[in-house]
């Protein structure tokens, strides 16, 4: 009998829990001064979702399990992981860091710049 066993992530959940909790301050944090005629933010428990001017949305959220975060907008959806040695959330499939990918998805949804650097 063949079994397949799921990596085990690196981060235990006290570090994951930290990652993540700055993570979402700091996405609460990008929206602070946007308008919420054009992108409504709102988060509740592990999900943030951010409905656009337009019908759009765009949701992130914890994968606990996984030590990842999940990002959707659209049709397209991002695995992010973290990488200690660079302290960002990476794409797992190497489309980029977290808030730079929010901030395209959000910009191509209602035009709105997020101040991310």
């Amino acid at each position: 009998m063949n079994s397949v066993q799921a990596p085990v992530p690196v981060m235990d959940e006290h570090e994951f829990e930290r990652h993540a909790a700055e993570a979402w301050k700091r996405v609460l944090d990008l929206f602070e001064n946007v308008d919420p005629d054009e992108a409504d933010i709102d988060s509740a428990g592990d999900v943030i979702r951010i409905d656009c001017k337009g019908g759009r949305r765009i949701v992130l959220n914890t994968q606990r399990p996984a030590r990842q975060l999940w990002l959707a907008g659209g049709t397209t959806a991002f695995h992010f992981s973290y990488e200690a040695s660079t302290q960002r959330w990476l794409d797992d499939k190497g489309r980029g860091e977290l808030f730079a990918t929010l901030a395209s998805l959000v910009r191509d949804a209602v035009g709105v710049s997020l101040p991310v650097s």
